[in-house]
């Protein structure tokens, strides 16, 4: 496997033929994720993105990954791209299994990172929504057709990036938590309900006028969609402790985003997966701060331990809808 960085990728797509002998690009890394390297390349005429798998995470605890993921990444945007808006996933160019490469589309050049607006406090309900819409369109579509997702039922990335580092981490360090936290993962193991995502985040959404662009796919697998309702509003939820100011608008994002997910469930049902949702949002709350992939926002140990009291009490006394999870952070 040749591991790719700026210096060599323009050698590599060469003798690849998937750039001219004598054509001039200009390649950048990009600072997305700690699984992979991401490298933007222009020519003059084009515009996309190359992304390989690295086996070992940038972690400060030592986690390694299946560089295989990349194969899923690639496999579940092709069957999600007819599927969702235009524009919402990147089209697949080409692929280079031999070194665990993909290339696919650039997302529109004013697309921003939505984590980084929000931790400015810059909170868009219409982006909210639509953040609901998509999601919910992914697990309704994809579970009234699962013929289109049923080879995707292996969770040994899911295992390595989700449950070993957030679930069965926090099982390690909340030793009281255990039991609760079991029925959880055996869920996640044994569902095949709709597509799970596995990394649907405001950091993997970039914003622009047509709406968004949903990248990082390589968790996503055949199983338990309110795993990504609990790890999607854990992250609304520690960026409002994050900005105590702004935390009733970071309260109507979420309702914002709920109402996006109800309006597209015809088949699944919204009132088990909202309830279903919230033990998870528990467990991904404590693994941002206690798990193998710590948060780097909250650096205020009374915010990080407002993250732990609220996730704690989410497994203890799950409620039994948004409004009273909401009134806990009050």
């Amino acid at each position: 496997m040749l591991e790719l960085v700026p210096e060599n990728t323009l050698a590599y797509l060469r003798q690849g033929g998937w750039l001219h002998p004598n054509e001039p690009a200009h390649i950048e890394a990009l600072g997305w994720g700690v699984s992979n390297i991401v490298l933007r390349v222009q020519t003059p005429d084009r515009l996309f993105i190359l992304k390989q798998s690295r086996p070992q995470l940038r972690t400060k605890a030592t986690w390694f990954s299946d560089i295989n993921r990349v194969y899923r990444e690639q496999e579940v945007m092709e069957a999600l791209h007819p599927l969702l808006p235009a524009d919402t996933v990147p089209a697949v160019l080409f692929a280079d299994r031999a070194n665990y490469v993909f290339a696919m589309s650039h997302a529109p050049l004013d697309a921003r990172v939505w984590k980084e607006t929000l931790l400015r406090g810059e909170v868009d309900l219409t982006l909210g929504e639509r953040a609901g819409t998509i999601l919910g369109q992914i697990h309704e579509q994809t579970a009234c057709a699962r013929g289109l997702v049923e080879k995707f039922r292996d969770r040994t990335v899911f295992v390595q990036l989700r449950i070993d580092p957030f679930y069965r981490r926090i099982q390690e360090r909340w030793p009281e938590l255990k039991d609760l936290i079991t029925p959880l993962i055996d869920t996640m193991m044994s569902s095949a309900e709709a597509l799970c995502h596995g990394d649907y985040s405001p950091k993997n959404i970039l914003a622009h006028d047509q709406g968004f662009t949903l990248v990082d796919y390589e968790t996503a697998h055949l199983g338990d969609p309110a795993m990504d309702l609990g790890f999607f509003l854990s992250h609304l939820l520690l960026k409002a402790i994050k900005r105590p100011g702004e935390r009733e608008a970071f309260h109507e994002l979420t309702r914002a985003f709920w109402r996006g997910y109800q309006r597209e469930l015809h088949t699944l049902s919204f009132a088990q997966l909202q309830q279903r949702g919230v033990p998870h949002l528990g467990v991904c709350l404590l693994a941002r701060i206690d798990g193998t992939s710590p948060v780097d926002y909250l650096t205020e140990e009374s915010q990080r331990e407002q993250a732990r009291s609220l996730g704690r009490s989410l497994l203890l006394q799950p409620p039994t809808d948004w409004e009273a999870v909401l009134t806990r952070m009050q």
